[in-house]
């Protein structure tokens, strides 16, 4: 995936010339994190010349914490790289750890003043400049762009929208934002509402749905897969994948497993595919008996064979926007036991494609993982609710970056 440093070329073509500019893009450091935003971009790639910006947080000293940290570990990207044929530049960013509702804020001119040294290499290079998260990525995309005289487009994606953009401190900026950006993009009709009622013109924002590798989720055998990962052929085996993280409704998780185990010893399995701050909690519970499997992050191709092992998968975060892995398990064929949050509902349709629950509802969760597991579900159904490649994705996103050149014209 990661083969190299390189330097860019200008477009060819009259093809579109896009920079985009995100801090949540994969580094050699972590070479896993945000694949959906990879995907797109490796996507877009192929109908218009693409750099990245992949912004590196920073602060003073980082480097002496090494390994410690994260802020420390990432010291260790490159200057530049190329990741899945994307040119990518890797700025460093200062940022105010821990800032919260009331100081974020701040971050914004912070990651700004990461961008200004590359100010001089990117002129006369782009026809549009793409803020791949709306805080405070697509806040500094958009004073990138008026310094370089180019139109932007905004690409919201979740947390971003239904969390950090109603802090106190960010509302305003964004709200800002969204209202001089040619386009703004969100992934499921729930978004698009909430981009709206930010500030967000209403004929400006755009439905752009992330796509799925369809060569690699499909229907396989469920048999060989437990065989390959070491499950129980006889477990009900449910596979959470994302962050290890509290406001991914782990603890609700954990609690509905408890009463599940209670009930019914020894009949499921949780495996937990991913990494985060709640690791070594969940590790504790699992040595404490709680039937769960702590596998890590792991790769594209691992992440599938978990969800062909499954019975279903099981997300019950108290926030999303459209979880890549909820798609994935269609095309996988598994139905999906999820809250009802962000634009989950928008692709999982209940009782049809998988059962939603509201969420921080252990019981109510509880409840959905047993019916889930007991009951036939259409495999063809469920396939045909994922949406078709990226290249599909890619397309629409590009339409989208087309409108914003031609309102800033």
């Amino acid at each position: 995936m990661l083969l190299g440093t390189t330097h860019f070329s200008t477009g060819e073509g009259g093809r579109l010339r896009v920079l985009a500019v995100t801090r949540i893009f994969p580094n050699r450091v972590e070479p896993l994190a945000c694949p959906f935003q990879r995907r797109q971009l490796a996507a877009l790639s192929r109908l218009a010349d693409v750099k990245v910006l992949g912004v590196v947080p920073w602060v003073p000293g980082a480097s002496l914490i090494g390994d410690r940290a994260r802020v420390g570990k990432l010291c260790r990207v490159p200057a530049e790289d190329t990741i899945d044929g994307l040119p990518v530049v890797h700025p460093r960013a200062p940022y105010l750890p821990l800032a919260g509702p009331w100081l974020s804020g701040v971050n914004g001119p912070l990651y700004l003043a990461g961008l200004v040294p590359h100010l001089a290499a990117l002129r006369r290079r782009f026809d549009v400049v793409l803020g791949a998260f709306l805080f405070p990525d697509a806040w500094a995309a958009q004073h990138l762009a008026r310094a370089l005289g180019l139109p932007y487009a905004v690409k919201a994606h979740g947390t971003d929208v239904n969390v950090i953009a109603r802090w106190p401190s960010v509302r305003a900026l964004v709200h800002a934002t969204l209202r001089r950006a040619g386009a703004v993009i969100g992934v499921s009709r729930p978004m698009l509402d909430a981009l709206a009622a930010l500030g967000a013109p209403r004929d400006r924002v755009t439905l752009v749905p992330n796509g799925v590798d369809r060569a690699l989720f499909q229907p396989r055998s469920r048999a060989e897969a437990r065989a390959a990962l070491g499950l129980d052929p006889r477990s009900k085996v449910l596979v959470y994948v994302g962050r290890l993280e509290q406001e991914k409704g782990l603890h609700e998780l954990c609690d509905a497993l408890a009463s599940l185990e209670a009930r019914a010893p020894k009949q499921f399995t949780v495996a937990l595919v991913g990494d985060g701050s709640m690791r070594k909690t969940l590790e504790e519970k699992r040595d404490a008996g709680l039937p769960l499997l702590v596998a890590g992050a792991r790769p594209a191709e691992e992440v599938a064979q978990f969800l062909a092992a499954s019975d279903a998968l099981v997300l019950p975060s108290w926030n999303e926007g459209t979880p890549n892995v909820v798609l994935e398990a269609l095309a996988a064929g598994r139905p999906v036991v999820a809250t009802r949050v962000g634009g989950i509902p928008d692709v999982v349709s209940h009782e049809r494609t998988g059962l939603l629950v509201p969420a921080r509802d252990a019981a109510a969760l509880a409840a959905a993982i047993e019916q889930a597991t007991s009951r036939a579900w259409d495999e063809d159904e469920l396939t045909r609710a994922a949406p078709p490649g990226w290249d599909r994705s890619a397309e629409t996103l590009l339409a989208a970056l087309e409108r914003a050149r031609s309102v800033h014209a």
